[in-house]
Protein backbone atom coordinates (compact mmCIF):
# COMPACT_ATOMS: atom_id res chain seq x y z
CA UNK A 1 0.00 0.00 0.00
CA UNK A 2 1.36 3.40 -1.00
CA UNK A 3 0.38 6.14 1.44
CA UNK A 4 -0.04 9.53 -0.20
CA UNK A 5 -0.44 13.09 0.92
CA UNK A 6 -2.15 15.72 -1.22
CA UNK A 7 -1.60 19.47 -1.00
CA UNK A 8 -4.57 21.41 -2.41
CA UNK A 9 -8.03 19.83 -2.60
CA UNK A 10 -9.97 22.60 -4.34
CA UNK A 11 -10.51 22.88 -8.09
CA UNK A 12 -8.50 20.18 -9.85
CA UNK A 13 -7.16 18.89 -6.54
CA UNK A 14 -10.45 17.28 -5.61
CA UNK A 15 -10.36 15.28 -8.87
CA UNK A 16 -6.83 14.09 -8.12
CA UNK A 17 -7.92 13.15 -4.61
CA UNK A 18 -10.78 11.06 -5.98
CA UNK A 19 -8.65 9.29 -8.56
CA UNK A 20 -5.77 8.48 -6.24
CA UNK A 21 -8.18 7.31 -3.55
CA UNK A 22 -9.80 4.93 -6.06
CA UNK A 23 -6.53 3.47 -7.31
CA UNK A 24 -5.83 -0.08 -6.06
CA UNK A 25 -2.90 -0.28 -3.69
CA UNK A 26 -3.02 3.42 -2.85
CA UNK A 27 -4.31 5.36 0.14
CA UNK A 28 -4.51 9.13 0.45
CA UNK A 29 -3.74 9.35 4.13
CA UNK A 30 -3.62 13.12 4.63
CA UNK A 31 -4.69 16.26 2.78
CA UNK A 32 -3.62 19.86 3.31
CA UNK A 33 -5.41 23.02 2.22
CA UNK A 34 -5.42 26.53 3.63
CA UNK A 35 -9.15 26.96 3.01
CA UNK A 36 -11.31 25.42 5.73
CA UNK A 37 -14.31 24.93 3.42
CA UNK A 38 -12.23 22.81 1.05
CA UNK A 39 -10.94 20.70 3.92
CA UNK A 40 -14.50 20.21 5.15
CA UNK A 41 -15.69 19.16 1.68
CA UNK A 42 -12.87 16.62 1.37
CA UNK A 43 -13.55 15.29 4.86
CA UNK A 44 -17.25 14.93 4.06
CA UNK A 45 -16.44 12.59 1.15
CA UNK A 46 -13.57 10.76 2.87
CA UNK A 47 -14.22 10.64 6.63
CA UNK A 48 -10.97 8.77 7.40
CA UNK A 49 -8.83 11.39 5.65
CA UNK A 50 -6.56 13.36 7.98
CA UNK A 51 -6.94 17.07 7.29
CA UNK A 52 -4.60 19.96 8.00
CA UNK A 53 -4.09 23.57 7.01
CA UNK A 54 -0.29 23.23 7.09
CA UNK A 55 1.36 21.00 4.49
CA UNK A 56 4.50 20.59 6.63
CA UNK A 57 2.48 18.02 8.62
CA UNK A 58 2.49 15.84 5.49
CA UNK A 59 6.26 16.12 5.13
CA UNK A 60 6.82 15.14 8.77
CA UNK A 61 4.97 11.83 8.38
CA UNK A 62 7.38 8.99 7.57
CA UNK A 63 4.53 6.75 6.43
CA UNK A 64 3.70 9.15 3.56
CA UNK A 65 5.71 7.92 0.59
CA UNK A 66 4.59 10.36 -2.11
CA UNK A 67 2.95 13.78 -2.28
CA UNK A 68 0.54 15.24 -4.84
CA UNK A 69 0.83 19.02 -5.34
CA UNK A 70 -2.35 20.63 -6.71
CA UNK A 71 -2.07 24.23 -5.56
CA UNK A 72 -2.12 27.31 -7.82
CA UNK A 73 0.91 27.39 -10.13
CA UNK A 74 2.74 30.12 -8.23
CA UNK A 75 3.24 27.75 -5.31
CA UNK A 76 4.37 24.67 -7.22
CA UNK A 77 8.12 25.25 -7.07
CA UNK A 78 8.47 25.93 -3.33
CA UNK A 79 6.09 23.15 -2.29
CA UNK A 80 7.56 20.55 -4.65
CA UNK A 81 11.08 21.49 -3.49
CA UNK A 82 10.05 21.04 0.16
CA UNK A 83 8.54 17.64 -0.64
CA UNK A 84 11.66 16.43 -2.46
CA UNK A 85 13.92 17.69 0.33
CA UNK A 86 11.76 15.68 2.75
CA UNK A 87 12.49 12.55 0.70
CA UNK A 88 9.05 12.22 -0.89
CA UNK A 89 8.24 11.26 -4.48
CA UNK A 90 6.27 14.10 -6.07
CA UNK A 91 3.42 14.49 -8.54
CA UNK A 92 3.02 18.20 -9.34
CA UNK A 93 0.29 19.70 -11.48
CA UNK A 94 1.13 21.79 -14.55
CA UNK A 95 2.87 24.10 -14.93
CA UNK A 96 5.73 22.52 -13.02
CA UNK A 97 6.96 26.01 -12.03
CA UNK A 98 6.75 29.51 -13.45
CA UNK A 99 10.28 29.63 -14.88
CA UNK A 100 12.79 27.19 -16.30
CA UNK A 101 15.44 27.91 -13.64
CA UNK A 102 13.10 26.67 -10.90
CA UNK A 103 12.15 23.63 -13.03
CA UNK A 104 15.81 22.77 -13.51
CA UNK A 105 16.43 23.03 -9.77
CA UNK A 106 13.59 20.57 -9.11
CA UNK A 107 14.93 18.17 -11.75
CA UNK A 108 18.43 18.22 -10.28
CA UNK A 109 17.11 17.75 -6.74
CA UNK A 110 14.97 14.75 -7.74
CA UNK A 111 17.82 13.20 -9.74
CA UNK A 112 20.32 13.70 -6.92
CA UNK A 113 18.03 12.06 -4.37
CA UNK A 114 16.79 9.38 -6.81
CA UNK A 115 13.18 10.43 -6.30
CA UNK A 116 10.25 10.31 -8.71
CA UNK A 117 9.21 13.70 -10.06
CA UNK A 118 6.19 13.68 -12.37
CA UNK A 119 4.27 16.58 -13.92
CA UNK A 120 0.51 16.51 -14.63
CA UNK A 121 0.51 16.85 -18.41
CA UNK A 122 -2.83 15.10 -18.59
CA UNK A 123 -3.33 14.91 -22.35
CA UNK A 124 -0.32 12.66 -22.82
CA UNK A 125 -2.37 10.01 -20.98
CA UNK A 126 -5.40 10.46 -23.24
CA UNK A 127 -5.98 7.30 -25.34
CA UNK A 128 -6.60 9.44 -28.44
CA UNK A 129 -3.24 11.22 -28.09
CA UNK A 130 -1.64 7.82 -27.68
CA UNK A 131 -3.29 6.78 -30.95
CA UNK A 132 -1.94 9.88 -32.70
CA UNK A 133 1.57 9.06 -31.47
CA UNK A 134 1.20 5.50 -32.70
CA UNK A 135 0.15 6.67 -36.18
CA UNK A 136 2.94 9.26 -36.42
CA UNK A 137 5.60 6.71 -35.39
CA UNK A 138 4.18 4.15 -37.83
CA UNK A 139 4.72 6.61 -40.67
CA UNK A 140 1.03 7.03 -41.45
CA UNK A 141 1.39 10.78 -42.06
CA UNK A 142 4.73 10.45 -43.88
CA UNK A 143 7.02 13.41 -43.31
CA UNK A 144 5.52 15.65 -40.65
CA UNK A 145 4.86 19.16 -42.00
CA UNK A 146 3.04 20.99 -39.23
CA UNK A 147 0.65 20.70 -36.29
CA UNK A 148 -1.94 23.13 -35.02
CA UNK A 149 -4.27 23.07 -32.04
CA UNK A 150 -7.24 25.03 -30.70
CA UNK A 151 -8.20 25.20 -27.03
CA UNK A 152 -11.07 27.67 -26.82
CA UNK A 153 -13.99 28.40 -24.54
CA UNK A 154 -16.06 31.22 -23.03
CA UNK A 155 -14.78 31.35 -19.42
CA UNK A 156 -13.55 30.57 -16.81
CA UNK A 157 -11.80 33.95 -16.56
CA UNK A 158 -8.64 33.79 -14.42
CA UNK A 159 -7.07 36.71 -12.57
CA UNK A 160 -3.60 35.41 -11.64
CA UNK A 161 -2.69 33.43 -14.81
CA UNK A 162 -3.23 34.42 -18.41
CA UNK A 163 -4.63 32.11 -21.10
CA UNK A 164 -1.11 31.20 -22.18
CA UNK A 165 -0.11 29.71 -18.81
CA UNK A 166 -3.57 28.28 -18.10
CA UNK A 167 -4.33 26.51 -21.40
CA UNK A 168 -1.15 26.27 -23.48
CA UNK A 169 0.75 23.75 -21.26
CA UNK A 170 -1.68 21.09 -22.51
CA UNK A 171 -1.03 21.78 -26.17
CA UNK A 172 2.69 22.44 -25.84
CA UNK A 173 3.13 19.08 -24.13
CA UNK A 174 1.16 17.38 -26.92
CA UNK A 175 3.14 19.15 -29.66
CA UNK A 176 6.48 18.19 -28.12
CA UNK A 177 5.30 14.60 -27.65
CA UNK A 178 3.90 14.10 -31.15
CA UNK A 179 6.63 15.93 -33.06
CA UNK A 180 9.34 14.24 -30.99
CA UNK A 181 11.92 16.96 -31.50
CA UNK A 182 13.27 19.81 -29.44
CA UNK A 183 11.65 23.20 -29.87
CA UNK A 184 14.13 25.68 -31.34
CA UNK A 185 12.21 28.96 -31.16
CA UNK A 186 8.83 30.40 -30.21
CA UNK A 187 6.81 33.53 -30.88
CA UNK A 188 3.48 34.65 -29.44
CA UNK A 189 0.94 37.42 -29.81
CA UNK A 190 -2.18 37.96 -27.77
CA UNK A 191 -4.64 40.40 -26.31
CA UNK A 192 -5.82 41.51 -22.85
CA UNK A 193 -9.45 42.59 -23.22
CA UNK A 194 -11.14 41.81 -19.90
CA UNK A 195 -8.35 42.69 -17.47
CA UNK A 196 -5.19 44.75 -18.05
CA UNK A 197 -2.00 42.71 -18.39
CA UNK A 198 -3.86 39.36 -18.34
CA UNK A 199 -4.04 37.95 -21.88
CA UNK A 200 -7.42 36.41 -22.70
CA UNK A 201 -6.23 35.01 -26.03
CA UNK A 202 -2.83 33.97 -27.39
CA UNK A 203 -1.51 32.65 -30.68
CA UNK A 204 1.76 30.74 -30.25
CA UNK A 205 4.03 29.48 -33.02
CA UNK A 206 6.78 26.98 -32.19
CA UNK A 207 9.47 26.00 -34.68
CA UNK A 208 11.30 22.68 -34.57
CA UNK A 209 14.32 21.26 -36.37
CA UNK A 210 13.64 20.22 -39.93
CA UNK A 211 11.18 23.06 -40.50
CA UNK A 212 8.27 21.52 -38.58
CA UNK A 213 5.90 24.13 -37.10
CA UNK A 214 3.31 23.96 -34.33
CA UNK A 215 0.71 26.73 -34.06
CA UNK A 216 -1.44 26.94 -30.93
CA UNK A 217 -4.56 29.07 -30.39
CA UNK A 218 -5.75 29.39 -26.78
CA UNK A 219 -8.55 31.58 -25.46
CA UNK A 220 -11.18 31.81 -22.74
CA UNK A 221 -12.95 34.55 -24.70
CA UNK A 222 -14.45 32.64 -27.63
CA UNK A 223 -18.01 31.68 -28.63
CA UNK A 224 -17.00 28.08 -29.35
CA UNK A 225 -15.84 25.31 -27.05
CA UNK A 226 -13.08 23.67 -29.08
CA UNK A 227 -10.44 21.11 -28.12
CA UNK A 228 -8.80 20.00 -31.35
CA UNK A 229 -5.38 18.97 -32.69
CA UNK A 230 -4.61 18.61 -36.42
CA UNK A 231 -1.44 17.03 -37.84
CA UNK A 232 -0.51 17.49 -41.50
CA UNK A 233 2.07 15.30 -43.23
CA UNK A 234 3.25 14.37 -46.70
CA UNK A 235 0.99 11.30 -46.90
CA UNK A 236 -2.00 11.77 -44.63
CA UNK A 237 -3.53 14.08 -42.03
CA UNK A 238 -4.71 13.29 -38.50
CA UNK A 239 -7.35 15.08 -36.44
CA UNK A 240 -8.10 14.63 -32.73
CA UNK A 241 -11.35 16.23 -31.58
CA UNK A 242 -11.59 15.98 -27.80
CA UNK A 243 -15.22 17.12 -27.93
CA UNK A 244 -16.17 13.96 -29.87
CA UNK A 245 -16.08 11.19 -27.27
CA UNK A 246 -17.29 8.42 -29.62
CA UNK A 247 -15.02 9.10 -32.63
CA UNK A 248 -12.16 11.31 -31.37
CA UNK A 249 -9.59 10.49 -34.09
CA UNK A 250 -9.91 10.69 -37.87
CA UNK A 251 -7.31 9.91 -40.53
CA UNK A 252 -7.66 11.83 -43.79
CA UNK A 253 -6.08 10.35 -46.92
CA UNK A 254 -5.59 13.77 -48.47
CA UNK A 255 -2.58 15.59 -49.79
CA UNK A 256 -0.55 16.90 -52.70
CA UNK A 257 1.16 14.48 -55.13
CA UNK A 258 4.89 14.24 -54.54
CA UNK A 259 5.64 15.04 -58.19
CA UNK A 260 4.91 18.76 -58.36
CA UNK A 261 6.03 19.13 -62.01
CA UNK A 262 3.09 20.09 -64.24
CA UNK A 263 2.41 21.12 -67.84
CA UNK A 264 -1.12 22.45 -67.62
CA UNK A 265 -3.21 24.50 -65.19
CA UNK A 266 -5.50 21.50 -64.68
CA UNK A 267 -2.61 19.33 -63.51
CA UNK A 268 -1.49 22.11 -61.16
CA UNK A 269 -4.85 21.92 -59.39
CA UNK A 270 -4.74 18.12 -59.07
CA UNK A 271 -4.84 17.22 -55.39
CA UNK A 272 -5.33 13.82 -53.81
CA UNK A 273 -8.64 13.15 -52.03
CA UNK A 274 -9.01 9.72 -50.45
CA UNK A 275 -11.01 8.00 -47.76
CA UNK A 276 -11.50 9.16 -44.20
CA UNK A 277 -10.76 6.48 -41.60
CA UNK A 278 -12.11 6.49 -38.07
CA UNK A 279 -9.86 4.15 -36.07
CA UNK A 280 -10.94 2.47 -32.87
CA UNK A 281 -9.63 4.26 -29.78
CA UNK A 282 -9.84 2.47 -26.46
CA UNK A 283 -12.00 4.12 -23.86
CA UNK A 284 -10.46 5.36 -20.65
CA UNK A 285 -10.32 8.31 -18.29
CA UNK A 286 -6.99 10.13 -18.81
CA UNK A 287 -6.78 11.16 -15.16
CA UNK A 288 -7.23 7.54 -14.10
CA UNK A 289 -4.38 6.50 -16.40
CA UNK A 290 -2.18 9.39 -15.25
CA UNK A 291 -2.58 8.69 -11.53
CA UNK A 292 -2.08 4.97 -12.11
CA UNK A 293 1.12 5.68 -14.03
CA UNK A 294 2.50 7.76 -11.16
CA UNK A 295 1.85 4.96 -8.70
CA UNK A 296 3.51 2.44 -11.03
CA UNK A 297 6.56 4.70 -11.23
CA UNK A 298 6.69 4.97 -7.43
CA UNK A 299 6.47 1.18 -7.03
CA UNK A 300 8.87 0.24 -9.82
CA UNK A 301 11.21 3.29 -9.58
CA UNK A 302 10.87 3.98 -13.28
CA UNK A 303 10.97 7.31 -15.11
CA UNK A 304 7.50 8.78 -15.77
CA UNK A 305 6.38 9.65 -19.28
CA UNK A 306 5.92 13.22 -18.04
CA UNK A 307 8.94 13.46 -15.78
CA UNK A 308 10.65 16.60 -14.53
CA UNK A 309 12.65 17.04 -17.72
CA UNK A 310 9.40 16.96 -19.69
CA UNK A 311 8.01 19.61 -17.37
CA UNK A 312 11.14 21.69 -17.91
CA UNK A 313 10.77 21.45 -21.71
CA UNK A 314 7.17 22.67 -21.56
CA UNK A 315 7.94 25.57 -19.20
CA UNK A 316 10.90 26.60 -21.35
CA UNK A 317 8.51 27.06 -24.29
CA UNK A 318 5.98 28.86 -22.07
CA UNK A 319 8.66 31.15 -20.71
CA UNK A 320 9.83 32.03 -24.21
CA UNK A 321 6.26 32.55 -25.38
CA UNK A 322 5.54 34.89 -22.46
CA UNK A 323 8.64 36.92 -23.28
CA UNK A 324 7.58 37.11 -26.93
CA UNK A 325 4.06 38.12 -25.90
CA UNK A 326 5.44 40.99 -23.84
CA UNK A 327 7.72 42.09 -26.68
CA UNK A 328 5.10 42.26 -29.41
CA UNK A 329 5.64 38.85 -30.95
CA UNK A 330 9.44 38.81 -31.24
CA UNK A 331 10.84 35.35 -32.02
CA UNK A 332 12.65 33.95 -28.96
CA UNK A 333 15.37 31.34 -29.40
CA UNK A 334 15.12 28.42 -26.95
CA UNK A 335 17.92 26.61 -25.14
CA UNK A 336 18.78 23.04 -26.11
CA UNK A 337 18.65 20.14 -23.66
CA UNK A 338 22.41 20.32 -23.24
CA UNK A 339 22.21 24.00 -22.36
CA UNK A 340 19.47 23.32 -19.80
CA UNK A 341 21.30 20.48 -18.07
Amino acid sequence: MINLGIIGVGGWGKNLLRNFQEQPGANVLIAADRVEERRAAAGGKYPELILTGDYSEILDREEVRAVVVATPGAGHFAIARDCLEAGKDVFVEKPMALNSADCLQLCRLAEKRKLILMVGHLLLYHPAVGKLKEEVEAGTVGDLYYLYSQRLNLGKIRRSENALWTFAPHDISVALYLIGREAEAVSARGGSYIQPEVADVAFITITFSGGVIAHLHVSWLDPHKVRKVTIVGSKKMLVFDDMDSSEPVRIYDKGVPENLAYDTYGEYLNLRYGDVQIPWVRAGEPLRAETGHFLDCVRERKTPLTDGRNGLAVVSVLEGAQRSLEEGGRTVELKTTAEKS
